[in-house]
């Protein structure tokens, strides 16, 4: 009996295994990925890049949210083991754990994200400054960059949502190489967005949320050292 468990953590355990484990988990991920925020994103798709189409880009862009707190709670408990691989499981445990909490964040974030962007492209009409474009864009990213923090936390903490907001912004400063490492993850994603389309971004969700889980490694390893027991 012990000769045939050891055998098993050795086939789950060796380099080959660890790869094609990953290689799989990376897989299940973007299928799942794919399918809670696909029915909403090809109409995204479809819409042309005018600023009138905002309203219709943020209905369109919030489950995105809950999905992605989904992929970071099944890439973060999920296991290489072979013998141990859910992470199916683990994606829907995620999604119904932490919906509601993501949402709460994500939906006021694009709904800042919206109003910010329609000022920024009828900035004339507004009767607003060119001196206030930069301020504002600077104001966008640090929005976003709350947010990021936000729904890491949110995806894999149990705190009340005053709580993540207030441990978004203090890891803001704190951990400037998560802050940084954001800020070049969402540098990325704009660049393939606008060289390539939203379709290819999509097609790397898995990989980019793992990177994101990756960048925000110190915040959490903190989070975990001090806010829990």
């Amino acid at each position: 009996m012990s000769g045939a468990v050891q055998t098993r953590r050795q086939f789950g355990d060796g380099p080959l295994s660890r790869i094609t484990s990953r290689v799989y988990i990376l897989l299940v991920v973007e299928l799942l990925l794919l399918l809670t925020t696909l029915p909403t994103l090809l109409p995204l798709l479809l819409l042309g890049r005018d600023p009138s189409n905002l309203p219709l880009a943020v209905l369109f862009l919030v489950p995105v949210g809950p999905a992605i707190s989904a992929a970071l709670y099944a890439l973060r408990q999920q296991r290489t083991d072979l013998t141990d691989l859910r992470p199916a499981a683990l994606f829907w445990r995620g999604y119904r754990a932490n919906a509601i909490g993501v949402l709460r964040i994500w939906v006021p974030t694009l709904l800042w994200l919206a109003v910010l962007a329609v000022n920024l492209a009828y900035r004339g009409a507004v009767g607003l400054a060119s001196g206030w474009t930069v301020p504002l864009v600077l104001i966008a990213v640090a929005v976003t960059l709350c947010a990021a923090n936000a729904v890491v936390i949110t995806s894999l903490f149990d705190f009340r949502t005053r709580d993540v907001l207030r441990l978004s912004v203090h890891f803001l400063v704190r951990t400037p190489a998560v802050t940084v490492g954001n800020a070049l993850l969402l540098a990325a994603a704009a660049g393939i967005t606008a060289v390539f389309s939203e379709a290819v971004l999509m097609l790397l969700a898995s990989i980019a949320v793992l990177a994101f889980l990756r960048v925000s490694d110190p915040m959490i390893h903190l989070i975990r050292k001090e806010f829990t027991r």
